[in-house]
This record gives C-alpha cells, sequence and structure tokens, in this order.
C-alpha cells in the first residue's frame, strides 16, 4: 500500500528556512518520481517540484526556483524539500505525491498524503 506522510510544516516569518519531510512507504522510493505541490485557500494547485522521467530533467515552480531544493535519503525513504528565502506567498498546504512526472508544462502526480501546513508571516 503506497502511503506517504508530510511533516515539518510550521510558523516562519519571511526571509526564514523550513525543510519539508516526506516519508514513503509501499514503493521504492525514487527521486525521480515523488514531486510537491501546494495548495493555498482560496487558489489552484501550484505544482512545485517533479521529474520529467525521460530524461531526468528537474522542474521547479518559476516561484520557487532557486530558493526551494529537492534532495533525498534512501536509508530512510524520505524525500526532503528545503525552502529558504520563503515569503508570505509561499504560504499554503504543502503535499508530496508519489508517481510524479512533468508532463508538458504540468506535472502529475498518483497518490498523495495529508499535507502539512507552511505558514510564512511576520
Amino acid at each position: 500500500q503506497v502511503k506517504l506522510v508530510e511533516s515539518g510544516g510550521g510558523l516562519v516569518q519571511p526571509g526564514g528556512s523550513l525543510r519539508l519531510s516526506c516519508a514513503v512507504s509501499g514503493f521504492t522510493l525514487d527521486y525521480a518520481t515523488v514531486g510537491w505541490f501546494r495548495q493555498a485557500p482560496g487558489k489552484d494547485r501550484e505544482d512545485v517540484f517533479c521529474t520529467r522521467t525521460s530524461d531526468g530533467y528537474l522542474y521547479y515552480a518559476d516561484s520557487v526556483k532557486g530558493r526551494f531544493t529537492i534532495s533525498r535519503d534512501r536509508a530512510r525513504n524520505t524525500v526532503y524539500l528545503q525552502m529558504n528565502s520563503l515569503k508570505p506567498e509561499d504560504t499554503a498546504v504543502y503535499y508530496c505525491a508519489s508517481d510524479s512526472t512533468l508532463d508538458g508544462s504540468r506535472c502529475t502526480f498518483g497518490a498523495w498524503g495529508q499535507g502539512t501546513q507552511v505558514t510564512v508571516s511576520s
């Protein structure tokens, strides 16, 4: 059974950092197939990160490029989303998802977890 559990969210001041974790089970952790998206109240889902599996191209949303970075720990079956220089507009619930890939200009996702809230505010 595929399961993803996000953690690491919280309240942070503008300019601060957070590292989100995504612990996965039920499938082989593959850097290329775990993606992230976020959902803010009243807004459409925004794709944050995914990988184009055909060539390994790493897609980051323009809004986070240069500030957010993906990493993984295979021993812990965990993928991390390091978020630096956070802005109020980064406030959202963040989800990690399996079976993600870049399809054209959009990420596609399979299953996802319950999400973790990130609030950027002074």
